[in-house]
């Protein structure tokens, strides 16, 4: 697509084509088409779908034609086509996790989300790729702005499917940093809920896993999250999302909290300059911006995210340890040698040291939370610069850490349960990077608020 710009980078919208669907100037069948067409020239390249259910999609997209034609839809998503991360169960595709080990999975029942979207009215067009269970090895999916590199992990296809204009949002997931790296990677903007604000359904088996959209903007951003949540509510023992029906006022913040995190030291020259302009705008624009050497409270809370990912990345990996290993003893080949590699250091941690590394979390969760009396958020970047480069595991060389990008300024979010929005108001170097704002737990709206704000009263930076 060539040299992004986040002035100038037109997403594909849902929101403001309802009024035409109302008024019989355009239909969900045509809108469909458009995006079938958009499928279809850029997919040999992007690569974001696993799979693609064109007659169904059409079906339905027939079906709420017809609903819009007689003044009924089931929502304001009815015939939205979305992505959904192929991960979560669907009744009529296969669900094949990106793994060698659960090819031809199918179990032909909904994820708690998918039905809330079907009940919706929305078109499940198909399953967007997801690295392998999730976790860091790559899938095929490419960067939309530049295909030598990735468009980050585990949620590729997702946000590979919004950024290349093929769908208006798409569902992906996060445990350490998976909604909102690739988000910021592709130009995306998302949500990451509250722990536990979206119903995960079958998808219970980790403790910081959440169910979050992609989207092109922030208006159909918000509207796919609070449909799934008005019909399915959050996780079992925990309430659901909640908010307007709508999209959330703007909320201008009277002060924010810069987040640095572990990766800070290591950010590229280009991206911090471009984030600190950023903070300049909001500093011109009144609001008060408080950093770790402002309060001791805040340098104690840097501290308590200081290893954010290997606290993630040792509570994930022995929560997902049994699941692995079942696998890997059905078929030797079922894992990638990245993943296996994964499993032994989970395999080497004992109940004591997942035990430890759930109460480091826990403090880190304490610290957190007496940060909230300073400001109304935190702000941070959502990825520690574009995008990086990938063409893949080189034989005979050392397997890379991490090939769909370094998701440390996300593990905070994920570990200390929190809402996080990311925006696409930075680029550098022609490829986009996001900044995030994140919240206290179950501020979701008012976090959307906040953030609808900022997109339309800050400038994005070009770098």
């Amino acid at each position: 697509m060539g040299q992004y710009s986040p002035r100038e980078f037109q997403p594909l919208r849902w929101y403001d084509s309802t009024a035409r669907f109302a008024a019989g100037a355009d239909s969900p069948c045509a809108y469909l088409e458009r995006c079938l067409e958009a499928i279809a020239a850029r997919e040999p390249v992007v690569r974001a779908w696993a799979a693609l259910n064109e007659s169904g999609a059409r079906a339905a997209a027939d079906a709420s034609t017809a609903r819009w034609r007689e003044g009924r839809p089931l929502s304001p998503l009815d015939g939205m086509p979305i992505g959904i991360k192929d991960l979560l169960e669907t009744r009529d595709m296969p669900t094949e996790m990106g793994c060698a080990g659960t090819r031809g999975n199918f179990p032909k029942r909904d994820n708690a989300a998918v039905w809330a979207l079907r009940q919706a009215g929305a078109v499940v067009l198909g399953k967007t790729v997801t690295t392998e269970l999730g976790g860091s090895h790559p899938g095929p999916t490419t960067n939309p702005f530049d295909p030598a590199r990735t468009p980050g992990g585990s949620s590729s296809g997702s946000a590979a499917a919004v950024a290349a204009r093929m769908v208006p949002a798409a569902i992906g997931t996060q445990v350490g940093g998976s909604i909102i790296r690739p988000a910021a990677y592709c130009g995306n903007v998302a949500l990451k809920p509250t722990q536990g604000g979206i119903n995960r359904g079958e998808r219970q088996a980790t403790s910081q896993s959440t169910h979050g959209p992609h989207a092109g903007c922030i208006e159909d951003m918000w509207q796919v999250a609070i449909e799934i949540a008005a019909r399915c509510g959050g996780d079992r023992g925990s309430p659901g999302l909640t908010g307007p029906m709508t999209l959330p006022a703007a909320i201008r913040p009277e002060r924010l909290i810069v987040m640095e995190t572990e990766g800070w030291a290591g950010l590229d020259a280009a991206s911090r300059a471009a984030f600190e302009t950023l903070l300049e705008q909001l500093r011109s624009a009144g609001i008060t911006l408080l950093r770790r050497a402002d309060h001791p409270l805040i340098e104690a809370f840097e501290g308590g995210i200081a290893e954010g990912r290997a606290i993630s990345g040792a509570i994930t990996g022995w929560e997902n340890r049994w699941t692995q290993r079942n696998l890997l003893d059905q078929d030797p080949e079922a894992l990638s040698p990245r993943a296996r590699a994964i499993l032994a250091r989970a395999e080497a941690m004992s109940p004591a040291d997942y035990e430890a590394a759930l109460a480091r979390r826990e403090e880190a969760q304490a610290r957190f939370a007496r940060i909230a009396p300073l400001a109304d958020a935190v702000i941070a970047l959502a990825c520690p610069g574009p995008a990086p480069l990938w063409s893949g595991d080189r034989p005979g060389e050392p397997l890379a850490p991490r090939p769909t990008g370094d998701f440390v300024f996300n593990a905070p979010s994920s570990m200390l349960f929190a809402p996080a929005v990311t925006m696409p108001l930075l680029a550098v170097g022609g490829m986009p990077v996001g900044v995030q704002l994140m919240g206290q737990m179950h501020q979701d709206a008012r976090i959307t608020g906040f953030a609808r704000w900022m997109l339309g009263a800050i400038d994005p930076v070009l770098a």
